[in-house]
């Protein structure tokens, strides 16, 4: 077997099970043995991501760095990590982790559409956000980044996002959308869903503000494809 996928996860698990999901549904398969080989590692007991980056939080790269250790032996010759935040360790974790990561924002960022190219949305977690990797990325394309409030994202994105680890994907559901209607008042073309529990809220019941968003979690699955592939 030339190629096989590592999937870093646990961060949170519903998220994980959710990449896994949309990694089949965007391989162009006949049949089982079309479908992208996947070794997958999803511990929990990683600490959080969010503080780690803004505050005082303990670091997770070493249990990071530990998953995609266990990966490698297993067989693993490339990475995805399903946790936006993640990817704020995305350099140490290639470097002293010895394989090549696909980077989610990367990923994200190659979706959006040419016509909404000029204010982008982001909804993502503090630490997404402090880390700067999305709107870096925006910048060098020459895009607007749109951040939500403050207390959009205190009310609305923080909870949005703990409810989905509770699995009350109606609640986060609201809670998601409302935020996401706010970035579309304020001009943004598109919102990139940068934080992988948001797909999964935005997703669960129809909206008028799903067309609009580009779910980081997909374009990464997609990359994860061509990769195997060859692209």
């Amino acid at each position: 077997m030339s190629k096989i996928l590592g999937v870093l996860g646990g961060m949170g698990p519903l998220a994980t099970v959710d990449f896994l999901q949309k990694l089949i549904e965007e391989t162009p398969a006949r049949r089982d043995q079309d479908h992208v080989p996947v070794i997958a590692y999803s511990v929990p007991q990683i600490p959080e991501r969010p503080p780690a980056i803004t505050g005082n939080g303990e670091s997770p790269l070493p249990q990071m760095l530990a998953g995609v250790q266990a990966l490698k032996r297993a067989g693993a010759s490339a990475i995805a990590i399903a946790c936006n935040t993640a990817y704020y360790w995305h350099d140490a974790l290639a470097a002293q982790g010895g394989l090549p990561i696909l980077h989610i924002a990367d990923a994200a960022c190659a979706a959006l559409a040419p016509q909404a190219s000029q204010r982008i949305g982001l909804i993502a977690t503090d630490g997404t956000i402090a880390a700067g990797f999305y709107q870096s990325r925006l910048q060098s394309r020459g895009v607007q980044c749109l951040l939500s409030s403050a207390e959009d994202h205190s009310t609305l994105i923080v909870p949005a996002i703990a409810c989905v680890k509770r699995n009350e994907l109606a609640q986060a559901h609201a809670l998601a959308v409302a935020a996401a209607r706010h970035l579309l008042d304020q001009g943004a073309q598109a919102i990139i869903l940068g934080c992988t529990e948001i797909p999964l809220a935005i997703e669960h019941q129809p909206s008028d503000v799903a067309r609009h968003c580009v779910d980081a979690t997909r374009a990464l699955a997609r990359e994860c494809v061509q990769w195997y592939r060859g692209g």
